[in-house]
């Protein structure tokens, strides 16, 4: 699963690298991104692609409350058509879910290690994500998002059973493009990275606190 993340790159960076419009003027680096807060995702709409954020933790437009998106912060790539909060999402409302770099523990107990997973170049990547609008009873709109996960490659296996789809560039437009939908193209995408892109370093236990959100968690532990 991914159940935290990073995203300290700069907005300049950010807007050049994945081409989105709107200004984001209260963008702010973020080191330990934790579920049910705001989080920044690119989808496509009349041609181009939009920056907004969006509630990490999917909340389908049928639901009667929001707590329901606290479960659903992760979806499994294998079963996105098959299960009644995902599969509607996967038809019409995919998008890129921005970060550039996310943690995962590894060990039992209080021997459990936190380690940070990264492109080994430090370069901002997209996780395949997917979106719902759900309407609150006061009539407001909230726009929330999961992360799409696969099997885990190489570098993760000893970490982790499971790891965060990360899409190379050239997969980004095909993945937003709701105009189309080919499950055949979107079940080929939805793979595990290639390891030898990525690196992993443990980071200290004050990652386990998403109160935390400072520089020092990103630093190698030791």
């Amino acid at each position: 699963m991914c159940g935290r993340f990073s995203l300290i790159s700069d907005l300049s960076e950010l807007q050049l690298r994945f081409d989105f419009e709107n200004p984001l003027t209260d963008y702010v680096p973020r080191f330990n991104i934790s579920p049910t807060q705001d989080v920044l995702t690119v989808r496509w709409e009349d041609g181009h692609n939009v920056g907004e954020y969006m509630r990490w933790g999917l909340i389908p437009s049928w639901a009667k409350d929001m707590s329901i998106g606290n479960r659903a912060i992760n979806a499994r790539a294998e079963t996105l058509a098959e299960r009644p909060m995902f599969r509607t999402a996967l038809r019409r409302r995919r998008c890129l879910i921005l970060a550039d770099g996310f943690y995962e523990w590894t060990g039992k107990g209080k021997a459990r290690q936190p380690m940070r997973i990264l492109l080994a170049t430090g370069e901002p990547f997209a996780f395949a994500g997917l979106w719902e609008n759900w309407t609150n009873p006061e009539g407001e709109q909230i726009n929330s998002c999961t992360i799409v996960t696969t099997t885990p490659n190489d570098l993760m296996r000893p970490i982790h059973d499971r790891m965060p789809v990360i899409l190379p560039s050239e997969h980004e437009r095909t993945w937003v493009d709701e105009t189309t939908y080919d499950a055949a193209v979107l079940n080929d995408i939805l793979i595990p990275y290639p390891p030898v892109t990525m690196e992993a370093y443990p980071v200290s236990t004050l990652v386990n606190s998403p109160a935390n959100d400072t520089p020092e968690v990103i630093v190698r532990a030791g």
